[in-house]
């Protein structure tokens, strides 16, 4: 006797998610393999829903990129105390940037695009920018010494994160080693004479040296 067809099963509806829930499987996602592993299918699969589902909490990329930036501003970056001398709330304020930051190296990558932040940094921007006013450039110069300020910040991370990254996944001798051990003291007689050096002196961590030098070099010009 033929068995009758087994009940058809219905999907219903998707597991309810939270925004909460979402923000926070995209960190880990971000944290362990960077943003370009990041898409709204990998997210919406990893949270056990639908991207259809995930667009009613966030509309796009761009938008999840806004929310995780918000996150870690409000977990890592903090206000320090300020100096009343404007060189050195200017130093202050770009120092904790870079600590937040060096902690966290894929929040640059989104950063340096440019167009992405999070409302909750302007904070920080707003001090750097008002230090240097008060320091004696033009508001108009006080953002283009921000800019600089930015720059050096975010290239320092991304050069040192990315050199870091190379030492780890190669424990050979690095092509800059080898050319730097066969320089030829004729025609680069200063670099010849740092060559056994090169490497531990560069790697050494002298960001605020640098910032100082560079706020220093800025109110010099006003």
């Amino acid at each position: 006797m033929p068995q009758p067809p087994a009940p058809r099963k219905t999907l219903g509806r998707p597991p309810r998610i939270s925004r909460e829930e979402v923000v926070t499987t995209a960190r880990r996602i971000v944290d362990a393999e960077g943003v370009g592993k990041l898409t709204m299918r990998r997210l919406a699969a990893e949270v056990g829903s639908t991207p259809m589902a995930l667009y009613h909490h966030v509309r796009s990329k761009e938008q999840l990129l806004v929310l995780l930036l918000d996150d870690y501003a409000a977990r890592a970056l903090h206000r320090p105390e300020l100096p009343a001398q404007p060189r050195e709330r200017v130093v202050v304020a770009a120092a904790a940037i870079h600590e937040a930051l060096a902690a966290c190296p894929w929040v640059v990558e989104v950063l340096t695009a440019d167009d992405l932040m999070s409302a909750s940094a302007l904070w920080f921007v707003e001090q750097i920018v008002d230090g240097l006013v008060a320091g004696g450039l033009t508001p108009e110069r006080a953002v283009h010494g921000y800019r600089a300020i930015w720059y050096y910040t975010a290239g320092e991370i991304v050069v040192r994160t990315t050199a870091a990254r190379r030492r780890a996944d190669d424990d050979r001798a690095t092509y800059r080693e080898q050319v730097f051990a066969d320089l030829d003291p004729g025609e680069l007689p200063r670099l010849t004479q740092l060559s056994g050096q090169w490497a531990s002196l560069t790697a050494e961590d002298t960001y605020l040296d640098g910032l100082r030098a560079l706020v220093d070099g800025l109110l010099a010009a006003r």
